[in-house]
């Protein structure tokens, strides 16, 4: 509206200053004037002046049509240079910069709108990399915004589909829909822009009863809700500098147990509140969990194992002969028998080596059969003495005494019926520790009794039995107790 026609409707300089937009002295300028029929004199035109930047507009309007509305001044100054532009390179910016607005108008640009989220039925998926170098899974719930994060190694289809079966079970039910990014692990093809998934995904798309779906690429209106959480778990989640996996998904779990507790900026509410709402219209959790990883089936052996890459697993003996499934993922070994029951978990081992549980198999570990055999009389003798003269025997043949079994005979006619089965056996427990196996040797421990010294290894606290001294109160320190 013009100054003067603004204050001749509203009566007032403040008026007509918030209806044009100017300065008050502006107007009363303005006003002034007009009384004194100084404005009435039109102003003469004066001629556009020529910009050195025209010669060369065309040049790049072709080039920015042809680039979609893109590129730089930068890379497009050498093109002008080259038609003739002798201007500064500030101008050229400016020229390109006014292309581009123009170029991209007449694109025209799609027009977004907030996403309205149904409850019950999105869960949005999405891949980042932390800065300790460890891959995060994120998930976000949309209609309650209650958000899921995990740690990983890799991006394996395995364990992706390990994390949207523990984010589901965090959440209590299953969406109707999990949208997820063009991951690789995940994407068996595309065809007119439809992504394909892979059998192993719809496989558990179907366990799971939900429906796959994937983003377009560069879309924010559809993956926006769980980019935002990325960078959020990026920046906010604190990870300890160790290896175990299962530590640093416990953090994991803290920082979602407080996240969900915070009133959330965009619903002004709980996530945590909300998704307890939202469970009544999630759909139910299947009774069992589906095979995540490398499915191979073998057949039980005699000895109650499997072989799977070269390992040994055992398994309940029980299943001796019958076929089972082994599931290789993340570093476990999981056996389950033909009902789907698990039977086995195992840490996965390098090939050649063997996993064998006492409670797969019904009687107890047998202890080795390479004992000592007693064959004469006075070796059944020697023998029932106990482990001190198992171990006398042991230790005496690798030694190479090949004496030995004459000076078994001495300890048992001469040494045994003498001292008694208790200081023999003492006596033989003390002569295999210091690799002494004669006959005499032992008959010189037995001579010298309890006067023979222990020796304490080092660093161990030597016990010595000290005299005990008597013990006088204070009161008997008395001048007058004394006297």
């Amino acid at each position: 509206m013009d100054v003067v026609d603004a204050y001749a409707r509203l009566g007032s300089f403040r008026a007509a200053v918030a209806v044009c937009g100017v300065d008050p002295k502006t107007v009363k300028r303005k006003v002034l004037a007009h009384e004194a029929g100084q404005l009435d004199v039109e102003r003469v035109e004066r001629a556009p002046v020529p910009k050195n930047t025209d010669g060369v507009r065309m040049v790049v309007l072709d080039l920015v049509r042809e680039a979609n509305g893109r590129g730089t001044a930068k890379r497009l100054l050498p093109a002008a240079r080259t038609a003739g532009y002798a201007g500064s390179d500030r101008n050229f910016r400016r020229l390109v910069a006014d292309v581009k607005r123009q170029v991209r108008g007449e694109i025209g640009r799609h027009q977004r709108r907030p996403a309205v989220w149904v409850p019950g039925e999105t869960l949005v998926i999405d891949w980042g990399l932390h800065p300790s170098g460890l891959k995060v899974f994120c998930a976000v719930l949309a209609w309650s915004r209650f958000r899921f994060v995990r740690v990983a190694r890799d991006e394996t289809a395995a364990t992706t589909l390990a994390m949207l079966a523990d984010c589901f079970d965090s959440l209590g039910g299953v969406p109707a829909k999990v949208l997820a990014d063009r991951m690789g692990c995940l994407k068996g093809g595309v065809v007119a822009n439809v992504v394909i998934p892979t059998p192993d995904y719809v496989r558990f798309a179907t366990h799971y009863r939900f429906a796959p779906d994937f983003c377009h690429p560069a879309d924010p209106e559809s993956k926006g809700i769980v980019e935002n959480l990325v960078g959020y778990a990026k920046t906010d989640l604190v990870l300890a500098d160790v290896d175990d996996l299962s530590v640093l998904n416990h953090a994991c779990r803290v920082w979602c147990s407080e996240v969900n507790a915070r009133q959330h900026s965009e619903i002004c509410a709980v996530p945590g509140v909300r998704l307890v709402e939202e469970r009544h219209v999630l759909r139910e959790l299947p009774m069992l969990r589906p095979r995540i990883g490398r499915v191979e089936v073998r057949k039980v052996d005699k000895l109650s194992t499997i072989r799977v890459a070269s390992a040994r697993y055992s398994v309940p003996h029980r299943l001796v002969g019958a076929h089972v499934e082994a599931v290789t993922f993340d570093g476990k070994v999981r056996i389950y028998d033909l009902d789907g029951e698990l039977v086995a978990d195992h840490v996965q081992l390098a090939p050649g080596e063997a996993a064998v549980l006492d409670e797969h198999y019904p009687t107890p570990r047998r202890a080795p059969s390479r004992g000592p055999r007693a064959r004469t009389e006075a070796e059944r003798e020697f023998l029932a003495l106990g482990d001190p003269a198992e171990a006398f025997i042991r230790k005496g043949a690798a030694a190479g005494s090949t004496m030995l079994p004459k000076e078994i005979i001495e300890i048992v006619d001469d040494l045994l019926p003498a001292h008694g089965p208790e200081l023999v056996a003492k006596a033989l427990d003390r002569a295999a520790r210091f690799g002494r196996f004669k006959a005499a040797d032992v008959r010189s421990i037995l001579a010298i009794g309890t006067a023979l010294p222990e020796p304490a290894a080092v660093g161990d606290h030597v016990v010595v039995a000290l005299p005990a001294a008597e013990v006088r109160s204070f009161d008997a320190y008395r001048i007058e107790n004394l006297a």
